[in-house]
C-alpha cells in the first residue's frame, strides 16, 4: 500500500504565502506524475498543478504566475508554492500520486487525506 501525506495547509491572510508538501510512502517502485487538487465548498474537484517524472509542468489558469509546483524524486515529496493568495483559493487541497509499485505493475491513483487552506482577513 502507500500513503500520502499533506501538510502546510492553515489560514492566511489575502496577499499571503504558504507552502504544502505531500510525502509518499510505502510500496513505491517509481512515481510518474504527482499533482494538487482542491475542492471548495459545493464545488467540483479541479486540478490547481501537476508535475511529470520529466517533462514540463501544467497550472490551472487561476493560478499561473503565483503558484509554483516542484517535487523530490528521491524523497517522494512534491511541494506546492502558493504567493499571492486570495480568498478564492480557500479550499481543501489534495495530494494526488501515480504510482507504479513494481517494475511489472500499471500505475496506481493515490489521494491524500486534503488540507485545509482558508485565504481571509
Amino acid at each position: 500500500q502507500v500513503q500520502l501525506v499533506e501538510s502546510g495547509g492553515g489560514l492566511v491572510q489575502p496577499g499571503g504565502s504558504l507552502r504544502l508538501s505531500c510525502a509518499a510512502s510505502g510500496s513505491i517502485f517509481r512515481i510518474n506524475t504527482m499533482a494538487w487538487y482542491r475542492q471548495a465548498p459545493g464545488k467540483q474537484r479541479e486540478l490547481v498543478a501537476a508535475i511529470p517524472s520529466g517533462g514540463d509542468t501544467n497550472y490551472a489558469d487561476s493560478v499561473k504566475g503565483r503558484f509554483t509546483i516542484s517535487r523530490d524524486n528521491a524523497k517522494n515529496t512534491v511541494y506546492l508554492q502558493m504567493n499571492s493568495l486570495k480568498p478564492e483559493d480557500t479550499a481543501v487541497y489534495y495530494c494526488n500520486a501515480e504510482v507504479i509499485q513494481t517494475w511489472y505493475s500499471p500505475s496506481t491513483n493515490y489521494w491524500g487525506q486534503g488540507t485545509q487552506v482558508t485565504v481571509s482577513s
